[in-house]
């Protein structure tokens, strides 16, 4: 980008007979710039083009709404936003999300208490055994049974 004072500078240059190879070599610029310049009327400034809203502008409030609610998982804002007319796509999304996700405090988990014998645990997990020399693999399925107060099964 040519400043506003180089402007006048390469002007001057060619109407004092320099050629524009001369010009370029002596301003450090390429001839091409040198030429472009040359073949305006007027200095004007650069100026940025103005850059249209992206596809997740109209749903910025309702995401980071939802993310003070305590939603940081992009695929279910993304599913939520897409019933809303979102076209875009997830990744996005995950870049508008990952600053946010670090000011934002996360909230706390509520502890769910029940009273005993309400509940049960279930665990699920594979093994690996040797069964007539070869391995196998075991799937196991455990629960405990809930009891009462005086251990009796329910």
């Amino acid at each position: 980008m040519v400043q506003n004072g180089e402007y006048f500078v390469i002007r001057d240059m060619k109407q004092r007979g320099m050629s524009i190879s001369q010009i370029a070599e002596e301003m450090r610029r390429d001839r091409k710039t040198v030429r472009k310049w040359l073949q305006q009327e007027t200095h004007q400034p650069y100026q940025r083009s103005v850059t249209p809203p992206g596809k997740l502008e109209p749903f910025k409030t309702f995401i980071l709404q939802r993310m003070e609610e305590g939603c940081r998982n992009a695929v279910v804002l993304f599913e939520e936003i897409q019933q809303q007319g979102y076209t875009g796509c997830v990744t996005t999304l995950r870049n508008f999300m990952r600053p946010y996700r670090e000011t934002l405090p996360a909230k706390a988990t509520e502890r769910f208490e029940t009273p005993p014998g309400r509940q049960a645990q279930v665990d699920w997990g594979h093994f690996k055994v040797d069964w007539q020399g070869t391995k196998k693999r075991l799937y196991a399925f455990v629960t405990l049974k809930p009891r009462n107060q005086v251990g009796q099964p329910l």
